[in-house]
């Protein structure tokens, strides 16, 4: 296991920042740093937006529609629901609100995990995916150290939380229900609180395990908005856990985190299946494109995924770094991975975006590989 803290991480998606410095409009700009749905918004969240009668009165504070809609998809009580400003808000509010002290991060992985117990005072760990096994999650590895979980001195401190990213960020992979299960097992019997983050998993759906709760225990499951459902400017997220639990965590939250008109729009897009039927067909035929074209770059390693982003190894020689300054000077913003505790200085990281943005992609890629 590796200690991390969250100096050794950094965000996609801060396009006002490249176009500040490159004196450029937003919307000159293709982001592929943040793995947005390339279909954007569900039609009914637009329409439910622009019908909205909201601004005039404060945000309901309990979201209880919102709630109430996902209450009834996951077939759960509406106490078991948090929903939050984006997810990032309610993995902050898990370390304070449960007293967590020693995180076990499953990674490479999101920095946020990290950020949240640095900034209340805790201590992460990570068991790090290897990358001769196509970065699949060392879910074994972790119920290894869960399974040696005891102090070895006074001073030290035990695991008492676990975090799987599941379909996991930057690499795409993702584990299945029973994989999961055994993972929550192991970690009931020791008394470690499972967190599983599956912002992507509306992408390859069989691989939640919301609907299957009961499977997982206690375990805490956060849900996203942004990616999938393509709201990322509203910010709104939720959790899913045992009653007792969430109210632990909601009384912690903050009054009003949640706006009105996210509210509105994550409401209609819960309920706009057409779109995301759309958005899924589209995703596996266009990603397996993608990756086939960036499979012919030479010397380029693309890994496969079951998100909305491909997590890419240069060529020997190339610095993701000076990759990724190349490609911003063209107004094209990538992800720089080289700095993620797990990867090497040749990782980037690219969403699966519209068919015409990737072609774009690849093309600069090609002319900029190879003109060593």
């Amino acid at each position: 296991m590796a200690d991390l803290t969250c100096s050794q991480h950094a965000h996609g998606g801060n396009v006002y920042a490249a176009a500040r410095e490159l004196g450029r409009s937003v919307d000159k700009l293709i982001d592929f740093s943040a793995s947005i749905n390339p279909l954007g918004p569900a039609p009914g969240a637009l329409r439910a937006v622009r019908r909205a009668r909201v601004l005039e009165h404060y945000p309901d504070p309990d979201c209880w529609a919102l709630r109430q809609a996902l209450a009834s998809r996951w077939r759960c009580d509406m106490d078991q629901i948090i929903v939050g400003n984006g997810s990032t808000e309610l993995i902050h509010l898990l370390p304070t609100a449960l007293r967590m002290r020693h995180l076990l991060v499953i990674g490479p992985t999101f920095s946020e995990y990290a950020a949240a117990m640095e900034r209340s005072g805790g201590r992460v760990t990570a068991v790090l995916a290897d990358r001769a096994d196509g970065y699949a999650p060392p879910l074994v590895r972790a119920i290894e150290a869960i399974g040696a979980n005891a102090p070895k001195r006074k001073a030290s401190l035990p695991i008492d939380s676990v975090l799987l990213c599941n379909p996991n960020s930057p690499t795409g992979q993702a584990c299945d229900v029973k994989e999961v299960a055994a993972l929550a097992r192991a970690a009931q019997r020791r008394n470690v609180r499972l967190i599983l983050d599956e912002t992507f998993v509306d992408y390859c759906v069989e691989r939640s395990v919301l609907p299957v709760m009961d499977d997982v225990g206690q375990a805490i499951v956060l849900r996203s908005f942004t990616k999938f459902f393509g709201l990322p400017g509203l910010r709104i997220g939720y959790l899913v856990t045992d009653a007792d639990t969430a109210q632990r965590i909601r009384a912690r939250q903050i009054p009003w985190s949640v706006n009105a008109l996210a509210q509105e729009a994550a409401l209609a897009a819960l309920a706009d299946e057409r779109h995301a039927r759309r958005s899924r067909s589209f995703m596996v035929r266009e990603r397996a494109r993608f990756l086939r074209l960036l499979d012919r770059l030479p010397g380029c390693v693309p890994f496969p995924s079951q998100a909305n982003f491909v997590l890419m190894e240069l060529p020997r020689g190339w610095h993701a770094r000076a990759v990724t300054a190349a490609l911003r000077r063209q107004g094209i913003v990538i992800r720089d991975c080289s700095t993620v505790p797990g990867l090497n200085q040749r990782s980037i990281r690219m969403a699966v975006r519209a068919r015409r943005d990737n072609d774009r992609l690849v093309r600069i890629l090609a002319e900029l590989l190879g003109s060593r």
